[in-house]
């Protein structure tokens, strides 16, 4: 057996075999494979085997489409047919909120390039007459995918693999894992056949690896456990049944081809044909997650009981639908354990904390993602970054605060909620309360309606206090929901008075230290702000994209506190800390403090935010405290309200003059009554997220995670006033040489009069040709109808073009605008007293 290997791929399911397939492809000629027991014996040899587009992120359908496309190359390449039926997929509707989120979902299908078709119910009839639609409003059909055999496939990657000098090596299990400096010392075991068990016998072994891959499926919680990290994937039941031979299909089977696989959403079940029969596969209420703390030593392919009564519901649907399946019985069951993550999406990237150790994890559509996880992963391995951005799969979106408890049960709510009407503005309710600030119970009280933020509970909106029990805070839209006329009203506050937000899910680091001054330099394109003065800038990725967008406020000339977006607290903590401690031995020693629990933050704005902070700030001069001579613009002052020592930071995400009150979180309750108090008296009110969102998109201030991301440099985001190019940083040369592949723009839409963009729709030109992409969508208070902003090719970011946007499967009129539409000179802002 080879001991020195440049990557380690551990796990040979299909995502597995996909990694180390493409890794060679991508041109490592030492690539190494090892699984614990058989190829396949993990989740793979149990799955169903389908292959649906269906995605409502941008990266995973890229993802999707890109395994589709290359299991239909395997056979030519490895002489293995992988056992790809290509039938198409028809997934159903019986309600207008289904097809409207159809309609939502075909437009982020386009700006990838997916095909598809719209049918009514007539013609779902007219070509699969088993099928009953009386009670549909009608399908999206995708005509180029199907359903694969999962073991097929895996093998022809393994086969491809090899022929491209993998080393795939079976019955080895491991056992530690040791960061060397430069390499991955992997501790590994020889498993041997024991009364039917798969026993560690006392052959050893280590291989030193440069890189590790781990994909170990089921056994996520024991790789955890030998990195001391936290993987919050961890396998639910599922269950598929698979019934005798349905004479009408036979019958219909003579003189038509397969049926494709069908989906009825609304019934919560997938179902395809399978030698004359059918296979029913639910995704019921009540699954339980298994193995929350490993997999028994005794369980390999193994399956557990069979619940019936869990499915029942299900089943009679599936009659419903086809109802010359009544009479069939059963002929086979499967009820096996499938991986989960919280939010139903892999965990695919560089693992927290460690270096050259990367995590293939929480695959609950394994078979579908396999392909386009080895693709896009090897980019990132071989390259340093993929050409899609994968920050949305990255493993470090969790934070280290989750247990064990609390992924089990948010992955049970994952599997539940597969076909559940996947509103953009859904929140989902399990572990919930979690993380709170102190002013939470006094926001609730207030009406708040709260999402969910990295485990944050933030307000999104507040609902009526006159009635509140005639108002349904759950009820969700594709189009303007329950919930917009409140938002609509907290806008025009923000613009017309003052508005009051709860912002405490920011990240927040403390940077310090002799090396500090030099290391931000680096890590950063903008210049770096005086002492008491702020910057904006993005640290960029090896390839020149926007990697992170810090707000920068030097506290001394060795003390730094950046604020990032609350998201991704521990993506930005892991990389200034691995960024750091690489450069040090050039700059010195640098500290990265976490301080995001420690303070909490209200954002005040509007034009009467002086106004109420005069009321409460204690200052030897009060009057002139917070006047521009004072405290300008882009300025951090410490200053007193009441008992409060605030760091007050004179910038507003809403573009109206205001600031940001970074509090110890200890005092936050006595704050929010400081303030509320003196509010009343200017018409105060409370304000969430999403008006917040509308608000920003008015300034076209781009967001992480919308219009920044690692797929667009800071040039493209149309962000040269952040960008100093008189000095060296991080990603400069990439970002240069990449030149402006697209511009970000904002556009104001003649929308439908009772919907509004997401921000996942696509824009064409007035021909028709596909331009690009909207990646924040919403409402504008102050121009009166939908704003968006997205990424275009170079030639139509112009002011005044007007574009198509997709939206309700319909073209609407959306004009490139200026940037900043709303006060473009930032009068407001930098009003003074």
């Amino acid at each position: 057996m080879k001991t020195h290997v440049k990557a380690l791929v551990v796990g040979g399911g299909a995502v597995g075999t996909s990694i180390a397939y493409h890794l060679a492809r991508a041109g490592w000629d030492d690539v190494m494979l090892l699984e614990r027991d058989e190829l396949t014996s993990g989740s793979t040899w149990h799955a169903a085997g389908l292959l649906p587009y269906f995605n409502m992120s941008f990266a995973t359908t890229h993802i999707h489409d890109h395994s589709i496309k290359l299991y239909k190359t395997l056979e030519e390449e490895t002489g293995l047919n992988a056992g790809f039926a290509v039938v198409g997929n028809l997934r159903m509707a019986q309600t207008d909120a289904r097809m409207d989120e159809y309609m939502l979902y075909a437009t982020t299908a386009e700006t990838c390039g997916v095909p598809f078709e719209w049918l009514t119910p007539a013609q779902i009839k007219d070509r699969w007459p088993l099928v009953r639609t009386d009670d549909l409003k009608g399908a999206i059909f995708h005509p180029t995918d199907g359903y694969i055999n999962p073991a097929d496939v895996t093998m022809a990657m393994a086969k491809g693999a090899r022929q491209r000098g993998v080393v795939i090596e079976r019955k080895w299990q491991v056992d530690s894992y040791t960061w060397m400096g430069d390499h991955w010392d992997v501790g590994i075991t020889k498993m041997v056949e024991k009364g039917g068990n798969l026993v560690p016998s006392e052959e050893t072994s280590v291989i030193h690896a440069e890189h590790v891959v781990t994909a170990t499926g089921n056994h996520a919680q024991r790789t955890a456990r030998l990195l001391g990290i936290k993987i919050p994937a961890i396998p639910v039941e599922h269950q598929f049944i698979v019934t005798e031979p349905d004479p009408a299909l036979v019958e219909y089977r003579k003189t038509h081809d397969q049926h494709p696989v069908l989906r009825d959403a609304d019934a919560k079940w997938y179902v395809r044909e399978e030698r004359g029969g059918w296979i029913l596969g639910p995704y019921e209420k009540g699954a339980p997650a298994r193995f929350e703390y490993g997999v028994p030593d005794s369980f390999r392919a193994d399956l557990f009981p069979l619940d019936l009564e869990r499915i029942e519901e299900e089943y009679m649907s599936m009659i419903h639908r086809i109802p010359s399946s009544e009479t069939v019985g059963l002929k086979d069951d499967f009820n096996g354990p499938i991986c989960y993550t919280p939010d139903g999406n892999p965990l695919v990237g560089p693992a927290p904390g460690l270096r050259n150790m990367w995590l293939a994890e929480g695959f609950s559509f394994g078979i579908t993602a396999a392909g386009g996880t080895g693709h896009y992963l090897a980019q990132l391995m071989t390259q340093g970054e993929a050409e899609i951005d994968m920050a949305s799969l990255d493993p470090k979106r969790f934070g280290s605060w989750i247990t064990t408890e609390y992924a089990a049960r948010k992955n049970e709510e994952a599997y539940d909620h597969v076909f559940v009407l996947h509103h953009p503005d859904e929140e989902r309710p399990a572990c919930r309360p979690l993380r709170t600030v102190p002013a939470y119970e006094r926001q609730k009280a207030r009406g708040a309606q709260f999402g969910h933020v990295n485990g944050w509970e933030r307000p999104n909106y507040f609902g009526p206090l006159d009635a509140p029990d005639s108002f349904d805070h759950d009820s969700r839209s594709f189009r303007r929901g329950g919930w917009w006329e409140y938002a609509v009203a907290e806008a025009k506050a923000v613009r017309e008075g003052v508005g009051l937000i709860d912002a405490s899910a920011f990240t927040k680091h403390i940077v310090k230290g002799p090396g500090a001054t030099a290391f931000l330099d680096w890590f950063t394109c903008n210049k770096l702000p005086k002492a008491g003065r702020i910057n904006l800038t993005y640290a960029l990725t090896n390839m020149g994209t926007t990697r992170t967008e810090f707000t920068i406020i030097r506290l001394t000339d060795g003390e730094y506190y950046l604020v990032s977006a609350g998201a991704w607290t521990d993506y930005d903590a892991d990389f200034l800390r691995k960024a750091a401690a690489d450069k040090a031995p050039e700059f010195g020693y640098i500290e990265i403090q976490n301080v995001t629990t420690q303070y909490g933050v209200f954002a005040i704005a509007g034009p009467k935010s002086r106004d109420v902070l005069n009321a409460v700030i204690k200052d030897a001069d009060p009057d002139t405290a917070l006047t521009n001579k004072r405290f300008p613009w882009l300025s951090m002052r410490e200053i007193e309200l009441g008992m409060c020592p605030v760091r007050a930071i004179r910038v507003a995400y809403t573009g109206e003059l205001g600031w940001e009150l970074h509090h110890p979180i200890e005092m936050q309750a006595y704050l929010f009554d400081l303030l509320e108090g003196a509010g009343k008296a200017h018409g105060m009110k409370l304000v969430g997220a999403r008006a917040q969102n509308w608000l920003r998109q008015e300034k076209s201030y781009r967001a992480f995670g919308n219009e920044l991301g690692r797929d667009a440099t800071p040039l493209e985001a149309d962000l040269p006033r952040f960008v100093d190019l008189s000095k060296d940083f991080n990603g400069k040369g990439a970002m240069e040489a990449t030149g402006i592949r697209s511009k970000c723009i904002t556009l104001l839409i003649d929308g439908p009069s009772d919907a509004d963009p997401w921000g996942r729709e696509a824009l064409y030109a007035e021909d028709g040709t596909r331009v690009g992409r909207l990646t924040s969508g919403g409402y504008s208070v102050a121009f009166r109808k939908s704003i968006g902003m997205g990424y275009v090719k170079p030639e139509h970011a112009v002011v005044g073009k007007v574009l198509k946007l997709k939206m309700l499967n319909q073209l609407w009129d959306a004009t490139v605008t200026e940037d900043s539409p709303y006060d473009p000179q930032n009068a407001t802002i930098r009003k003074d007293a």
